[in-house]
This record gives C-alpha cells, structure tokens and sequence, in this order.
C-alpha cells in the first residue's frame, strides 16, 4: 500500500491570516482575546488557540464591554458590527478578503435594485454573515429545485452571489437554473468560489484517479471539506471524511493498493503528518506528493497587527 497525497491540501491564505490575527493580538494585547464562533472550522486549531489564551464565544453579548475581539474568517451580518461598536469592543476583523468581496458585490447588486440570490448552504456561518450584509431582497438556494420555489416574478432583475466554499460542478448548474428562470440574471458566474477550493477541488480529483480510497481530513462542520470528500465519492473512490488519524478505521484500507490523502483548506498540515504516520504503521510503505499547483496568495493583516 502506498500513500498519495494532493497538492495543494491544508491552510488557504485566508485561514493562515485568521489564525495569525488571533495569535498576534495574543502577544500585542495579552491573553484573554475574545474570538466569536471557531476562527475557523478546526477544533484542533481553536484548541491550540484556547490553550494560549483566546476565548471562544457564540455572540457579541458574551464578550466583556471595551474587550479586544476577533471575528472570524467566515465573516459577520451588520447587526453583529453593531452590537460590537454599543459595547465598544476593540475589533480585529479576520473575515477572509474573498468573503469581503462577496458582500461587496451583494450590496453593489442590491443598490441597483436587483434581488439577490444567494447560492449557499442554510445555516453556515458565512451565509448568515452574507445575508446580514445585504439591505433588501436576498433570498438562499441550494439547488436547480430551490430556484425554481423562488417567489420571484420571471421578470424581475435579479442578481447572484454565491458561497465562497462550495463544489463548483455544483454551483455551475444552480446559476444555470438562475439564467434560465429569469430574464434578467447577472452575476460572477463561479468566480466567487475561491481560488483555494477550486484548487483543492481539482487536486481531489486528480487523486481520486488513482486511489481506491480517498481520506480527507476535515472538521465535519467544514464546508469544503465536506466537499472534497464527496467530489473524490463521485469520482469513484471511497472516500471518508476524519478529524485526525485518531479516526481512521483500519477496515477502510482493505484491498486498497494507493490510498490518497487530502486536507480542507482550515485543516493543519500536522494532521496530515500524523495520518501518514499512522497508515505507516499500518503497513504503508511510501508517501509521495502529486504534482500540483503551488499557492503563494497571502492577505495582508490588519493595520493594527502588521507591524507586530
């Protein structure tokens, strides 16, 4: 048995900034550092983080008033930039630059009048930050059939804007139903799908070619991770979604002569260390890495942290 791994896999540049803000305001501000929701969807990650002094909150209400306080990288609505200027909270915004962008465009859409149309999951953090962006008409879809629900007259000028972590087979065909449905349909076709699901997307692909079985790792509550894992599905490979190599069931190796590995884009590349560890003692004989794109995107941090 062998053992592939995709290129690219692991952090985007959009994790590696939110991450950086939360320990640089650690050494800048000192401990404690109130971050609300996950930094990102990795327990592993925020374990790290909490055990250097960041605290975890669901909302703006837990965090003491005039405390420093990170959002994070799935982004936030209007109402929670209100709730933290009333309690004057010291904000470091570490929402990824390509979810900025897409309520920039949501917004741009709405101010022409336009209803916008969401493409995205129910319920993700992003989405909620997203729709809480955007003043008038938005309405979510998930699929061709959701479109075909809305209750929207055919005539009416409507726009798109999608999730930046979904599977972009599948938002193709859902704009597609959206410039079927209406008569006046703009939108970014997939280019809001962000460079590093795409690339991680293709990446799945081209291992799930060549391996029996496909492990992902990923947080069971990360968008595209959940992704890869079904895109290696479909192209043929059985492929299983784990938090780390703790949760690999020997069982799934029967009969597999490669075994690829990939990562989300919030997933450490320690926990890909340790999977292929694991499958060496397991009885893997060697590790190679496809060729594949090499990512040299980074973000800019906040002014405040730059210079730390």
């Amino acid at each position: 048995m062998r053992v592939v791994l995709a290129q690219p896999r692991g952090f985007c540049a959009g994790v590696v900034r939110a991450v950086e803000i939360v320990e640089r305001a650690l050494v800048r501000y000192g401990p404690p550092v109130y971050v609300r929701h996950e930094i990102v969807h990795n327990r592993h990650v925020v374990e790290d983080l909490r055990a250097r002094g960041a605290v975890f909150v669901k909302e703006v209400e837990e965090i003491p008033e005039g405390a420093v306080a990170v959002f994070s990288a799935h982004g936030v609505s209007r109402r929670v930039e209100g709730e933290a200027a009333l309690r004057r909270l010291d904000v470091l915004d570490a929402t990824c630059p390509l979810v900025t962008k897409v309520h920039n465009e949501g917004r741009r859409y709405a101010a022409q009048g336009r209803a916008v149309i969401l493409v995205g999951h129910a319920g993700h953090p992003e989405v909620i930050g997203t729709m809480g962006q955007i003043d008038g008409e938005v309405h979510l879809v998930a699929t061709p059939a959701e479109v075909e629900a809305l209750p929207i007259p055919r005539e009416r000028p409507v726009s798109y804007i999608t999730q930046t972590t979904l599977s972009v087979d599948d938002t193709r065909t859902v704009i597609a139903a959206i410039r079927q449905r209406f008569d006046d349909a703009v939108g970014p076709d997939t280019r809001d799908i962000c460079y590093a699901t795409q690339n991680r997307q293709t990446a799945v692909r081209e291992l799930a070619r060549i391996a029996e079985v496909v492990l992902v790792v990923g947080a069971a509550n990360s968008s595209n991770s959940n992704r890869l894992r079904e895109i290696a599905a479909e192209c043929g490979a059985r492929a299983y979604l784990i938090a780390d190599a703790s949760a690999l069931d020997p069982a799934w190796l029967e009969g597999a002569g490669t075994v690829g590995v990939t990562a989300g884009a919030s997933a450490p590349e320690r926990l890909v260390e340790e999977l292929v560890a694991r499958l060496g003692a397991l009885g893997a004989t060697s590790a190679e890495a496809l060729p594949g794109i090499v990512e040299d995107v980074t973000f800019r941090l906040p002014s405040k942290l730059a210079a730390e």
